[in-house]
């Protein structure tokens, strides 16, 4: 990557990651995917006593498929366990294959299971921050929800075979989403600055495709 890329790419990483003031929740829900330092923040925020518990979600998708025995869901409670998380305070949906069944599949489970939510922190990649917030704004409207992340960077992908150009990738085929998905009623709709589209065509126009719809 050259300091033109990498310069479009931290306007587009920054645009995504979207942290909140957190405030005491009554459950903290992480999305799955393929970084663990997701699971690694949701058990910090636990120890902290932000909420008593976390519910992973997610059953794989596209840089998991194949890659773990178990769902994403159930890989990421075993690596909050590990990292300190009381097992009573895990919870697992490991079904959910896209953002938006995270969100209505969780909500089921806290309903089913007598779960009162009013406050939720979301947990996930800095580059999902936003369109899982606008997933739930969808979804869960009348849900409070706190966007928090692990304080990462794409030069610092976890995946060895995922190079920080491929994540770069990533960021630009996220973008694409927030911009093509509330047309098909999967998301609310998010305000994207000029600088943030003018970054996001550039970074195209320079091959970081791979991830596009």
């Amino acid at each position: 990557m050259n300091e033109r890329e990498i310069e479009m790419a931290e306007i587009l990483w920054g645009y995504h990651h979207l942290p909140s003031e957190l405030q005491k929740s009554d459950v903290i829900i992480g999305l799955g995917s393929y970084d663990t330092r997701v699971a690694q923040h949701c058990a910090e925020l636990l120890a902290n006593n932000w909420a008593p518990i976390v519910i992973f979600t997610g059953a794989e998708g596209n840089f998991t498929r194949g890659k773990w025995p178990k769902s994403e869901a159930e890989t990421f409670a075993e690596v909050a366990i590990a990292a300190g998380a009381s097992p009573a305070q895990v919870l697992t949906e490991p079904k959910a294959t896209n953002t938006g069944e995270n969100i209505r599949f969780t909500k089921s489970m806290c309903e089913e299971n007598g779960i009162a939510v009013k406050r939720a922190i979301m947990v996930s990649k800095p580059n999902m921050n936003r369109r899982g917030f606008a997933t739930f704004q969808l979804h869960w409207p009348e849900l409070e929800v706190f966007c928090s992340a692990p304080d990462t960077h794409f030069f610092h992908s976890p995946a060895p075979e995922h190079r920080p150009e491929d994540v770069v990738s990533e960021i630009v085929g996220d973008l694409q989403r927030i911009i093509e998905y509330p047309k098909s009623g999967f998301q609310s709709e998010q305000k994207i600055p000029d600088l943030v589209l003018s970054a996001y065509e550039e970074l195209i126009q320079c091959g970081y495709t791979s991830h596009m719809m």
